[in-house]
């Protein structure tokens, strides 16, 4: 008996032991492994961060980098450990100073005006924001939905403990940063509160010497815009409105205070260029020691895309055009203005014939999307419109530029050929009680004599075209407009910024347009459109649709700004532009050589005449098929708009070019800015001076 008692005694300590040991091992991994070493049983607190992702950049056909992302610093407030440490109110009030004093905006969503008298301002905030803040009553136990703003300042001062002392402007901001910190406390979804986003360097320094309880300094990345120039095009990014946010919430990777693409490329390629943003998982104590820190999501850079824009194209462009405006507004050698003296904005566009890309697109006057948000106001109110992109929105009466789709209708309606002769008489009459001129004849009492096609159009003599307006209506009084619709004009070009249609001179656009007997569409209507002038309304992406189109024999591309698009890290190529033909018309060789020659006349001289675009072309390395147009606007006293279009090698096109100035006056003062463009695409050296010489044309 003595022997079991000492083996159970035995049995009895060492499962006493065994039980200690397992008790001694589990209080060292709660004391030591789980607190670090930290034994002083201090609370801690969780909580996230959203690390933003790179937005990916956006680089032109030769990757030349226009946009991308530079490093910076956001200020963040951890709310556990601010409403742990003592003073939080006086740490926020010294906040706020230090922000006026220094001049720094900082972030808050208290939907309450700064000052008395004190009213809601939830209209200025997306549903979101404004279910935060219902949330945030309902939470505040107390507080009804129909409370009034002074009674919810007054309501939420005492809940806050804010001194009786204090101004209420003082009682208010802190207010709104308090309401900052109970949202967190709520609103399980709200990341950690980034009180200034892009603090410079001078901010932080100002900030940080603070030693607010809970403030950290966060690596970020903002956009940055490596160019002055396509502004129009590329656009910019910023804070989700509402009605994006119901449209974005259901996408995987956006959170409510995403910053998306507001305009231009960066909207339109939204889905590539946005990236994941990470999420970060903090535990700190209440002194804000940090005592573990984990990814639940690494941060997804966005795709880069490389567009079919040739930087050196679009400043050629820019650069000439915006001196060419300056020039025109300066008076001649005898102080008198000059024709184009009142100008006012501009636009061009260059394509690729082969493929529709887009090689330089712009608009005049412009703007550095770098300051963007900062000159919006003057911006906005600018009488010239600088925001407006007239190259896909404006839309102009073409003048001459037209003539080429009434010459095709003409001989391939059998009505002409090539070798027609039809003299110019001058004044067209053979409408009765109803004359028009041609302007060689009203300004210099003299005429083209007889002219055929080329030389139709190489002096745009306007009362050839009279004569061919006048039979087509004869002949079927919609043949000049089919033909017209199948080179592309008054239809969409198919490019991915949003664009306006405009419209084509025939009945239907007149009936639209006009009220009673002006509705309806007579002779005299179709010769006024044979010339580009009477309804003919279209975009300067058109125009330049349509002379790619003419460049094709009839072939139109989708117009586009892709070139191609690629991962993050620049190894992977996720999508490529592939030429997509948009529309066919049939074009005769007859009425192909004609228009063709024409075009190539414009910018040659013959015994008689020089082309309305000699005077910059006739020495061209390359030959260059062109059509100036100057387009009648109806305000007395003011210069006409100038219009330009060309294409080249005449022989093999490559590029179509379309420019156009609003009361520019002569067209031939526009080829300029298209022959310093060419330079760019064919590396030709030397650039030539600028000749507003043009040959009577309308």
């Amino acid at each position: 008996m003595e022997r079991i008692s000492k083996v159970r005694a035995a049995i009895f300590l060492l499962v006493f032991a065994l039980i200690l040991g397992f008790f001694a091992l589990k209080l060292y991994d709660l004391q030591i492994i789980e607190t670090g070493g930290k034994t002083d049983n201090q609370a801690t607190f969780t909580t996230l961060t959203r690390v933003k992702a790179a937005r990916g950049d956006i680089l032109d056909k030769n990757g030349n980098l226009l946009v991308s992302n530079r490093a910076s610093y956001d200020l963040t407030i951890n709310h556990f450990v601010l409403l742990s440490a003592k003073g939080t109110n006086d740490n926020l009030l010294r906040l706020v100073k230090r922000c006026e004093e220094a001049g720094i905006e900082y972030t808050e969503h208290f939907p309450i005006s700064l000052e008395r008298p004190f009213t809601y301002t939830l209209d200025q905030q997306n549903a979101i924001w404004q279910g935060h803040f219902q949330t945030f009553l309902n939470f505040m136990e107390g507080l009804d939905s129909d409370i009034t703003a002074p009674l919810l300042v007054e309501k939420l001062r005492e809940r806050y403990k804010i001194p009786a002392e204090w101004t209420d402007d003082e009682a208010r901001k802190v207010i709104g940063l308090r309401y900052e910190m109970t949202l967190r406390q709520c609103v399980n979804s709200l990341s950690t509160f980034v009180f200034i986003s892009d603090a410079n360097d001078a901010e932080l320094s100002a900030i940080v010497e603070l030693n607010i309880p809970g403030m950290k300094v966060e690596a970020s990345t903002v956009r940055e815009y490596n160019t002055m120039y396509a502004a129009h095009i590329l656009g910019y990014v910023g804070a989700m409105d509402a009605d994006q946010w119901e449209y974005y919430k259901n996408i995987p990777g956006y959170d409510m205070d995403a910053e998306v693409g507001q305009d231009g490329l960066e909207a339109t390629y939204e889905e590539f260029l946005h990236g994941v943003d990470g999420w970060r998982e903090d535990t700190v104590t209440t002194d804000g020691t940090l005592v573990s820190s984990r990814y639940w999501q690494e941060p997804k850079a966005g795709s880069n895309v490389e567009i079919s824009i040739d930087l050196g194209i679009q400043m050629a462009a820019e650069d000439t055009m915006a001196q060419v405006i300056a020039d025109l507004k300066k008076p001649d050698k005898n102080g008198k203005p000059k024709d184009g003296y009142d100008v006012e904005g501009g636009a061009f566009v260059a394509m690729d014939v082969k493929t529709g890309q887009i090689l330089a697109c712009g608009s005049y006057p412009t703007y550095d999307l770098s300051g963007f948000f900062e000159n919006y106001e003057d911006l906005s109110k600018d009488p010239l419109k600088p925001l407006y992109n007239r190259a896909l929105l404006a839309t102009y009466p073409p003048g001459s530029t037209y003539k080429m789709s009434t010459l095709i209708a003409g001989i391939d309606a059998k009505l002409v050929d090539s070798k027609t002769e039809i003299r110019d008489l001058g004044v067209f009459r053979k409408i009765s009680g109803w004359d028009v001129s041609c302007l060689q004849w009203t300004n210099y009492g003299n005429t083209h004599n007889y002219v055929n096609a080329a030389k139709a159009l190489m002096v745009s003599c306007n009362y050839y075209f009279y004569e061919l307006g006048y039979q087509l209506y004869r002949y079927d009084i919609d043949y000049m407009d089919r033909t017209a619709k199948g080179l592309g004009l008054g239809e969409r070009t198919g490019v991915e910024l949003p664009e306006y249609i405009g419209h084509r001179a025939n009945a239907e656009t007149k009936a639209e347009l006009h009220v009673g007997d002006d509705r309806s569409w007579y002779r005299g209507d179709a010769v006024l459109a044979a010339i580009g002038q009477s309804e003919h309304r279209f975009t300067p992406i058109q125009l330049c649709s349509y002379t790619s189109a003419l460049a094709n024999r009839g072939n139109r591309y989708k117009a586009t700004f892709m070139n191609r698009i690629v991962s993050s890290d620049y190894r992977t190529l996720l999508a490529e532009n592939k030429p997509e033909l948009l529309s066919h018309f049939d074009i005769s060789d007859e009425a192909y050589a004609a228009y063709s020659e024409g075009m190539y006349m414009v910018t040659q001289e013959d015994e008689h005449f020089w082309g309305t675009a000699y005077s910059v072309f006739h020495d061209y390395p390359v030959k260059v098929a062109a059509k100036t147009g100057t387009a009648e606007i109806g305000i007395h006293g003011a210069s006409d708009n100038g219009a330009f279009v060309c294409y080249a090698p005449l022989e093999d096109p490559q590029i179509a070019i379309a420019i156009y100035i609003e009361k520019g006056g002569h067209g031939s003062t526009l080829a300029t800015i298209a022959k310093n463009m060419l330079d760019v695409y064919f590396d030709v050296d030397e650039v030539g001076d600028v000749n507003s010489f043009e040959n009577q044309i309308s």
